[in-house]
């Protein structure tokens, strides 16, 4: 697993974008599987490494790869259970790229109680809620039940079965919208058919460079009931200009993201607080940001204890699969 550019490497792999409670299970982990690791929160461009600590990286969705890296590390593995970033560096560096892994099961559940928290959130209007606490008035703030609602799930996947069954548990009504209709007991539709009768549209669609804004301007005038939007995939299907037009004129009646556009870009910059370095898209999140009609969360959807014991004992496993084969459990597909 080591590198010929670094021959006496101390490490077998190097984990950015680890946040505290992950680290901690990671290291954990790798002990007691004899492998020794290091690890950052910070992505790969914050932290600066002029060349690669370990013979194999891991990232999370955040982290944007150096292009002399290619050939100077054994494999990369990702901790999400997306892969759009790692497809996009391989469109680009070529034949070089090596193995590439990721980890599509560990999650499902978590990111699934995520979408559920905001698009019931919005329905009772709890930031509203929160902020008439001092008052302590009930005017105007009557919410909605999920009971009986009409919801259009954009991708059927994973994760998008575990919110169809927590949104049918809840007794709502619930139309697929997915070119692989893999899942039986789902009912599919067109996505016309379901903008122009959902309650709720929510987004668990793996990300491609054929649907990247795919909740634009022109595809959410097509929504007919106001709907509300939860967005737990990736933040380029919405862009929040055309979010922000939307809630403006009153095509959609509220949103919930715990994904952004540029988000590599947005992070860094609200990490470091240089809002100068802030897209027109990112300004026009910002905006959105204080409206009592908008629920925003660091991308944080996958993040319980659970999930994170899970990601921490796979990417070990895999981990370990790599140097005894040379090839990841769950390899990034080739398309």
């Amino acid at each position: 697993m080591r590198p010929e550019t670094e021959p006496h490497a101390p490490l077998d792999a190097f984990f950015y974008e680890a946040f505290a409670e992950e680290a901690e299970r990671l290291l954990h982990h790798a002990g007691h599987a004899g492998l020794r690791v290091g690890h950052t929160p910070l992505t790969l461009q914050e932290a600066g490494h002029a060349q690669p600590p370990a013979p194999v990286i891991s990232v999370r969705t955040q982290s944007v790869f150096p292009p002399d890296w290619t050939t100077k590390i054994n494999g990369i593995l990702t901790r999400s259970t997306g892969y759009d970033h790692l497809s996009s560096w391989r469109s680009t560096a070529g034949p070089s790229t090596p193995p590439l892994g990721y980890l599509p099961l560990y999650c499902a559940r978590a990111v699934a109680e995520q979408a559920l928290l905001l698009w019931t959130a919005l329905l009772r209007r709890l930031p509203r809620q929160l902020a008439h606490f001092d008052r302590f008035e009930r005017d105007h703030l009557t919410g909605r039940e999920n009971i009986g609602k009409t919801m259009a799930l954009f991708g059927v996947g994973h994760i998008g079965h575990e919110i169809w069954t927590l949104a049918t548990a809840l007794g709502m009504n619930v139309f697929g919208v997915d070119p692989v209709q893999r899942h039986a007991d789902v009912t599919y539709s067109s996505p016309e058919e379901a903008l122009e009768s959902a309650d709720i549209l929510v987004c668990a669609m793996n990300l491609t460079d054929q649907n990247r804004g795919y909740f634009g301007r022109e595809r959410l005038a097509q929504a007919r009931r106001t709907p509300l939007l939860v967005n737990i995939a990736r933040g380029e299907f919405t862009p929040a200009a055309a979010l922000e037009t939307a809630l403006d004129q009153g095509q959609i009646s509220g949103v919930g993201l715990d994904v952004f556009n540029e988000e590599a870009a947005l992070a860094v910059a609200l990490r470091t607080g240089n809002h100068d370095s802030l897209s027109p898209d990112h300004r026009a999140l910002l905006r959105l940001r204080s409206r009592p009609d908008v629920l925003l969360t660091p991308h944080n959807a996958f993040n319980t204890l659970e999930a994170v014991e899970r990601k921490s004992e796979q990417s070990i496993r895999t981990l370990l699969h790599f140097r005894a084969t040379g090839h990841f459990l769950w390899p990034v597909p080739e398309s």
